[in-house]
């Protein structure tokens, strides 16, 4: 058998190979594009406490959230659809020119405002959304995620335990001052009401939780303001 024989032979396999896998990635897109859409859903959703199976996510998500809107770092509403909005992109850009989802939802006549949050981890990129109640400073849900941090450890973020800790915790102090949810190393004074236990071994994305709210809610500041003053 001649090299030049092994070297086609080995080409067309290559191109082959190369053309089924495109092939299949072409078609099973919208597929993946489907389950990230649903699996978006069921997180917003999870920060009201609605359970949402995949096969009912898209009824749920539409019953339950009743208006969404984007919102610009002076608290104005802008055009765009805020479930298209990537907050990767949007964190890569100056904070004037970001857009800012909203998801409002109701619950058995109560209003929720639902924003996504997205920071940096021990080992990657953290994200998740918060639901705040009607009053805008108090946290009614939490529902976070992660790239690749530590199980047992950094991993524990979203863990339904960590999450429920800030369920009553609020971003805003008694004269209004925006001061988003601390995460303490150890255990968080029972008292302080803008404090949640850290993760033990797991303190660099325990910080990186704290930054993630900080930042990723405080660029809300002046709508929250501007929604709880109308």
């Amino acid at each position: 058998m001649s090299n030049r024989y092994i070297f086609l032979y080995a080409s067309a396999m290559v191109i082959i190979v190369a053309l089924v896998l495109s092939g299949a990635a072409t078609l099973l897109r919208p597929l993946q594009e489907r389950n990230m859409r649903i699996e978006k859903m069921q997180n917003i959703l999870s920060t009201i406490n609605i359970p949402a199976p995949r096969g009912e996510a898209e009824e749920l998500f539409d019953r339950y959230i009743i208006e969404t809107k984007i919102v610009n770092y002076q608290g104005e509403e802008v055009e765009g659809d805020a479930f298209e909005v990537d907050l990767q992109d949007e964190n890569r850009k100056d904070p004037s020119e970001r857009d800012l989802p909203v998801f409002i939802a109701e619950v058995d006549g109560e209003n929720y405002y639902i924003m996504p949050v997205r920071g940096g981890g021990l080992w990657g990129p953290i994200w998740g959304y918060i639901s705040l109640e009607s009053d805008l400073a108090t946290i009614y849900g939490a529902n976070f995620d992660h790239a690749s941090e530590t199980p047992g450890l950094g991993a524990e973020i979203a863990d339904r335990e960590f999450e429920e800790q800030f369920r009553g915790k609020r971003i805003f102090d008694e004269d209004s001052n925006f001061r988003s949810v601390r995460v303490v190393k150890g255990r968080a004074p029972e008292d302080d009401p803008h404090a949640v236990d850290g993760i033990s071994g797991g303190t660099i994305t325990s910080n990186g939780v704290q930054r993630m709210l900080r930042d990723g809610l405080g660029i809300y500041e002046p709508y929250f303001k501007k929604i709880r003053t109308s």
